[in-house]
């Protein structure tokens, strides 16, 4: 499932990726606001791209690359997962390499799946986790008329906010 903006390409990440994926999810910068295991090597990379790809082909996750449309490298990624079991709301998560923060490649990237989401998908209420101290992503997802949802907790991360949109 391929989207396409005015500039980027939000597309399948395979086997071609690997060292793309190494470089944007090992990422200090990136990493500060997110708990995970960053991959240390292309092995954990490729292990974490054919672990997408499995989800994907479940229908557990959409989760796509992004790169300028003249660029065949990814810059970040971003994705629709976590699914509730009706299939109306679901979680999007993004990351992007810190050199193209602040170039509203992101935002045009969110508004992509946004679209997607509510008009193919039928989604009914789209949720975003961020870190409290996470200006750059707070930032977007009130430009996408995100909600921040006080009462809502992530569990288990206590640092993080919880946003939300519903569809129109």
């Amino acid at each position: 499932m391929k989207l396409e903006t005015e500039r980027l390409l939000l597309k399948e990440i395979n086997e071609n990726h690997v060292e793309d994926i190494l470089r944007i999810r090992s990422n200090e910068i990136i990493n500060q606001y997110v708990h995970r295991n960053p991959p240390k090597n292309n092995y954990d990379a490729l292990e974490f791209i054919l672990t997408i790809r499995k989800r994907t082909e479940n229908n557990q996750t959409f989760y796509w690359g992004i790169s300028l449309k003249d660029q065949p490298n990814l810059i970040g990624t971003i994705c629709l997962w976590n699914f509730s079991e009706d299939r109306k709301i679901a979680e999007v998560g993004y990351e992007l390499l810190p050199e193209y923060h602040r170039q509203g490649i992101m935002s045009e990237a969110l508004s992509a799946v946004l679209d997607f989401s509510f008009n193919e998908l039928q989604l009914l209420e789209i949720v975003a986790m961020t870190h409290k101290l996470n200006e750059n992503s707070k930032l977007l997802l009130l430009k996408h008329h995100f909600v921040l949802e006080e009462s809502r907790e992530d569990e288990g991360f206590p640092d993080n906010l919880v946003f939300s949109l519903k569809n129109q």
